[in-house]
């Protein structure tokens, strides 16, 4: 409650009665006990007169004129200004004293006349006593409920900020996919690994700084619920509204789950960051002059980019890719011409299993599972690496088998092949590398692609 005056020590008390003896009686009485007192003849004049200074008791009489003691403590109790302060009935022995009447109007309790000092004096300061007691836990309350408030402003926005980080992550991401979909399929791979080195590089820096504010977040959210939980030990018994909000956003799961939601964030963060080296790896730019490079980190990039197909996707289960990795020592080539082509092959094979799963049913595919074999190997007669893709999907009639490097050829609807790939891979195996490209095939058996590269 708001006011404009200076407490006493003791007390501010306001003694309403229209018998001028009963006032000098109560105001000397109170004051020789270190009470400030001001005395008001009338119901009216009180009203008018007790918002300029807001004592911290009323004594108020009953039998007045115009408007009685009833009548009053009703106009006080409905002003929102004055309806804390507490009031006790000042009443004769012989008057007819309601005492029903004066606790539903807001009364808290009552003396008669004549006055006893020690009654008076024990009731005066219990009810003063009380009422600054909780005018101080109001105001507790009220900065408690505060600084709660202002703590949930800020867990709100470190929330939001996540959130929006991690939305711009996700939508950056989700482009870089569609930008790798569409080059692919448009065999517009040349500028791919530009593109695809450009975002790999970017990423890095929304990744670093998610990664080193992660693990503070975390610290921050853990302060703020023991810090709430406090709260919840200290306020043994909460206010109705509060306990209605802690109700209304389960405050319970919030604390046992959002920890795990940073925990998760983390994880993500760091499959993103394998995700960037991989792209890095699968991009990297080619000179006028080869370098060296292990063939294996080529084949991984290339998988890694395809995950997203060979997972389940409930049409069908997951395509298993099983890796027969020989012992390979790293060779001069040019890395980026080579992940193209290993893309190219694995996507391929991926096509040719979505194919073979055309009118099957889930468990009929999972009794025959979907896989990918990839086997590598040195040919120590030839000085070669040998590099096989294997599928186990529907293998090729011999009339596509003819045409399967022409320029432009497809298998594929409109839309989802150039007919570029196989014969831009073939250039890049044989004419660039100096290597072999060739595939064994037929009708039931699957497809396999072998890629034969000097070991120089």
């Amino acid at each position: 409650m708001n006011s404009s005056r200076t407490n006493s020590e003791h007390g501010n008390i306001l003694v309403v009665d229209d018998t001028p003896a009963n006032l000098q009686l109560l105001i000397g009485l109170l004051s020789k006990k270190g009470y400030t007192v001001r005395p008001i003849p009338s119901g009216k004049l009180a009203l008018q007169g007790i918002h300029i200074d807001y004592p911290d008791l009323i004594l108020l009489d009953i039998q007045m004129p115009e408007l009685d003691g009833y009548e009053v403590c009703k106009h006080l109790k409905a002003d929102p200004r004055t309806q804390d302060i507490p009031i006790i009935f000042i009443s004769a022995l012989d008057d007819v004293f309601d005492k029903i009447k004066a606790f539903e109007v807001g009364g808290i309790d009552y003396i008669t006349k004549p006055f006893h000092a020690e009654e008076v004096f024990s009731r005066v300061k219990t009810h003063i006593t009380l009422y600054r007691l909780q005018k101080q836990l109001q105001e507790k309350t009220v900065n408690q409920e505060l600084e709660i408030q202002d703590k949930n402003l800020i867990l709100e926005q470190m929330i939001e900020d996540l959130e929006s980080t991690n939305q711009e992550l996700k939508e950056r991401l989700e482009q870089l996919k569609k930008a790798q979909l569409q080059l692919v399929q448009s065999e517009k791979m040349a500028t791919l690994g530009q593109v695809v080195a450009g975002v790999a590089h970017e990423i890095n820096n929304p990744v670093g700084f998610i990664e080193g504010n992660i693990c503070h977040a975390l610290e921050y959210v853990e302060a703020l619920i023991h810090l709430v939980s406090l709260y919840q030990k200290k306020l043994s018994t909460p206010d109705p509204e509060i306990q209605e909000y802690i109700e209304d956003i389960d405050l319970d799961f919030l604390i046992e789950d959002f920890p795990q939601a940073i925990a998760s964030m983390k994880t993500g963060v760091e499959r993103i960051r394998n995700i960037s080296t991989a792209l890095r790896t699968f991009s990297r730019g080619d000179n006028d002059r080869q370098v060296s490079f292990n063939i294996h980190d080529g084949i991984d990039s290339a998988l890694l980019i395809l995950k997203h197909r060979l997972k389940d996707n409930g049409e069908h289960p997951a395509i298993k890719v099983i890796k027969e990795y020989g012992k390979l020592p790293e060779i001069n080539c040019f890395p980026g011409k080579l992940n193209q082509v290993f893309m190219n092959i694995i996507a391929n094979a991926i096509d040719a299993l979505e194919e073979s799963n055309i009118g099957k049913t889930f468990e009929e595919i999972e009794a025959t599972p979907n896989q990918i074999t990839i086997t590598t190997e040195v040919d120590s007669e030839n000085q070669q690496i040998i590099i096989r893709i294997k599928d186990n999907g529907i293998g090729m009639k011999d009339e596509v088998k003819q045409k399967i490097f022409d320029h432009l050829f497809t298998t594929k609807g409109v839309g989802k092949g150039t007919g570029l790939g196989l014969s831009i891979s073939r250039q890049i195996v044989e004419e660039k590398h100096g290597g072999k490209l060739s595939f064994n095939s037929a009708p039931g058996t699957g497809t396999e692609f072998v890629i034969a590269l000097p070991r120089q």
